[in-house]
C-alpha cells in the first residue's frame, strides 16, 4: 500500500480499531480473572496481540490477544505449578510454534476434525459457565467443573439475602444484568449503533450503577503503573521445564493454540474479499507474540474470532486496525487505570458467562449430524470429557473417537460370492477395503466355496487390500488344488497400491 492509499484508508482504519478497542478491553480483563490471573496480564497480553503480532501476522485482519478457550488450561497450570511457572510453559509453546510456522506446518494444524474442534469449545465453554458463575457472585471458583457444578447451592444460598453474609446477591445481579445487556444488544441494537459492543456496553452501565449505589461488590484491581504487572521470566524457572508435565503442557498449549489460532483465520478469510492469509507466518507470529508473552509473565494469546469478526464488521482493511488496537489498549490502561478500578468483577464474570455459552454451538452440532452419528457422538464425548476429566484428556479422547471412525470406515468391505454362467465357475466380488480386520468374514465365506470350483477374485473394486488378505486368498488356492479348486486373481483394474507381493499374475491360476 502507497502512501496516498494509506492516508485514504486511515480514517476507516482508525474506526475499525477503536472498535476492536472496545470489543477487547473488557474481555481481555474477563479473560484474565477466568484465568486465575490478575486483569492486567490479559491487557498485557492483547498489547502485545495488537502491536507486535499485528505487524508481522500472515492473518491482517485477524486480532490477537488472550482467548477464552484458552482460560481454562491456563487456571489448571497455575492452581497445580503456580503463576510464576506460567512464564516458560508459554515461552516454550511460543517456540514451538514459532518453528512450527518456519518449517511450514500451518496446514497440519487444520487437520483436525472438526467435530474434535467444536467438541473442545463447547467443553470449554460449559467449564467456563461453571466456574464464572461463581465468580459473578463474588465467590471463588473450584478446581473442577464437576466441583464447580456441585458447589452452586451453596455459593447461591451464601449470596442470598437471608444467607450468611448476604451480600453477593448485589454482585450476582451486576453479573446478570450485564448478561441480559449483551443478549438485548445482540437481537434489538440499532443499525447505526451495531459497532458499539455490548459487552463494553454491559460492563460500563453496571459500573456506573454500582458507582451510583455504593454496592459492596469487589472490583478490578489493575496497578497504576503497568510496569507493576510484568513477572519478567526468571532463568532458574526454565530449568524446571525438565519435568514432563510441564513439556506436556507446552505441547498441549501450544497445539490448542494454534489449532485455535488458524480456524480463525480461516474463518476471517470467508468474512472478506482481500488479502488471504499466510498460515505459516500467521503461526510463526503468534509464536513470536507468546513468547514475548512468556518472557513479561503475561497470559497466552491466539487468534481470537469475537474480535477479529467487529474488525472485519466494522470495514478494516489492512493490518492497521489490529496494530491500532493495541495502541489503544496501552493508552487507556497508562492514563485511565482509576477508571478501570471501578469496574466489578461481577459484571466481567457476566461477559465470560455470556462468551461460554456462545461457545456451546448447537448448530455445529447440528450440522455434523449430516455426515452421521459418529461425529456427533466425538462431538459430546470430547465436551463431557473436557468437563469431567481436563482439557487434554478431553480433547486426546476426541482424536481417539476420530481415529476409531476412520479405522472402521477402512475396514468396510463387501464381499459376494456369485454363480457364473459357466458350470463349476464362481466369482469372490470384494468392494471397499479389504484389511486383516476382514480376514475372520473372508474366510467364513471361501469355507463355502464348493470343492473342484474355479473361484475368480477380481481386485478392480478395491481401494485397498493389505498382505493378511492376500495371504488368505492364496493360501486357500495352494489348499484348493488337492480337492481340484482353482483361484483366478484378476487384478488389471486395481488402481491402488496392493500391499505385500503377489506371485499371481492377472488371469494367472495360482
Amino acid at each position: 500500500m502507497n502512501t496516498t492509499q494509506m492516508k485514504a484508508a486511515l480514517p476507516r482504519e482508525l474506526l475499525a480499531s477503536v472498535v476492536v478497542f472496545l470489543v477487547a478491553l473488557p474481555l481481555c480483563m474477563g479473560i484474565a480473572i477466568a484465568s486465575g490471573m490478575p486483569p492486567a496480564k490479559g491487557l498485557i497480553t492483547g498489547i502485545i496481540g495488537g502491536i507486535v503480532v499485528g505487524f508481522i501476522a500472515g492473518s491482517p485482519l485477524q486480532v490477537s490477544g488472550p482467548a477464552a478457550g484458552l482460560a481454562v488450561l491456563v487456571f489448571e497450570l497455575v492452581r497445580q505449578h503456580g503463576m510464576a511457572m506460567l512464564g516458560p510453559i508459554l515461552l516454550l509453546a511460543g517456540l514451538l510454534q514459532l518453528l512450527a510456522g518456519r518449517f511450514r506446518l500451518g496446514c497440519w494444524f487444520r487437520v483436525t476434525a472438526p467435530a474434535v474442534v467444536y467438541g473442545m469449545l463447547a467443553g470449554i465453554g460449559v467449564l467456563i459457565v461453571l466456574s464464572q458463575i461463581h465468580v459473578m457472585f463474588d465467590t471463588a471458583p473450584q478446581p473442577s467443573g464437576l466441583q464447580n457444578l456441585l458447589g452452586f447451592p451453596a455459593t447461591l444460598a451464601e449470596a442470598l439475602p437471608l444467607g450468611s453474609g448476604g451480600i453477593g446477591w448485589q454482585a450476582g445481579l451486576l453479573g446478570l444484568g450485564t448478561i441480559a445487556l449483551m443478549w438485548g444488544w445482540e437481537r434489538w441494537r440499532p443499525q447505526r449503533l451495531r459497532f458499539v459492543p455490548g459487552a463494553l456496553l454491559g460492563v460500563a452501565l453496571m459500573t456506573l450503577i454500582s458507582m451510583a449505589l455504593t454496592l459492596p461488590v469487589d472490583r478490578v484491581v489493575v496497578p497504576a503503573d503497568l510496569s507493576e504487572a510484568i513477572d519478567w521470566l526468571r532463568p532458574d524457572d526454565l530449568l524446571k521445564l525438565a519435568d514432563p508435565t510441564l513439556l506436556i503442557a507446552a505441547f498441549a498449549l501450544a497445539f490448542i493454540a494454534s489449532a485455535e489460532t488458524l480456524l480463525s483465520a480461516a474463518a476471517v478469510d470467508r468474512m472478506h474479499n482481500g488479502q488471504r492469509s499466510d498460515f505459516d507466518r500467521e503461526l510463526s507470529a503468534q509464536g513470536v507474540g507468546n513468547m514475548l508473552c512468556g518472557v513479561l509473565g503475561a497470559l497466552p494469546m491466539t487468534g481470537v474470532i469475537v474480535r477479529s469478526s467487529a474488525n472485519v464488521q466494522a470495514g478494516a482493511q489492512t493490518r492497521w486496525s489490529a496494530i491500532l488496537h493495541g495502541v489503544w489498549l496501552l493508552a487507556f490502561v497508562v492514563a485511565l487505570s482509576s477508571v478501570l478500578q471501578q469496574i466489578p468483577i461481577a459484571s466481567l464474570a457476566g461477559v465470560l458467562v455470556y462468551t461460554g455459552i456462545k461457545l456451546v454451538d448447537f448448530k455445529a452440532l447440528r450440522s455434523l449430524g449430516r455426515y452421521g452419528r459418529m461425529p456427533m457422538l466425538t462431538y459430546a464425548v470430547t465436551a463431557l470429557a473436557i468437563v469431567f476429566t481436563d482439557l487434554l484428556t478431553g480433547v486426546l479422547l476426541g482424536f481417539a473417537m476420530t481415529l476409531l471412525t476412520l479405522a472402521l470406515k477402512a475396514a468396510r468391505l463387501k464381499i459376494s460370492l456369485i454363480e457364473l454362467d459357466k458350470p463349476g465357475h464362481m466369482e469372490l466380488r470384494l468392494t471397499g477395503a479389504a484389511t486383516f480386520l476382514k480376514v475372520p468374514a473372508l474366510t467364513q465365506v471361501l469355507e463355502t466355496v464348493p470343492a473342484g470350483t474355479t473361484l475368480h477374485v477380481p481386485l478392480g473394486n478395491l481401494s485397498y487390500i493389505d498382505h493378511a488378505c492376500l495371504e488368505l486368498l492364496e493360501d486357500w488356492g495352494r489348499s484348493g488344488k488337492a480337492n481340484g479348486s482353482r483361484l483366478w486373481i484378476e487384478q488389471r483394474r486395481l488402481k491402488r497400491r496392493i500391499e505385500g507381493k503377489m506371485r499371481s499374475t492377472a488371469g494367472a491360476g495360482v
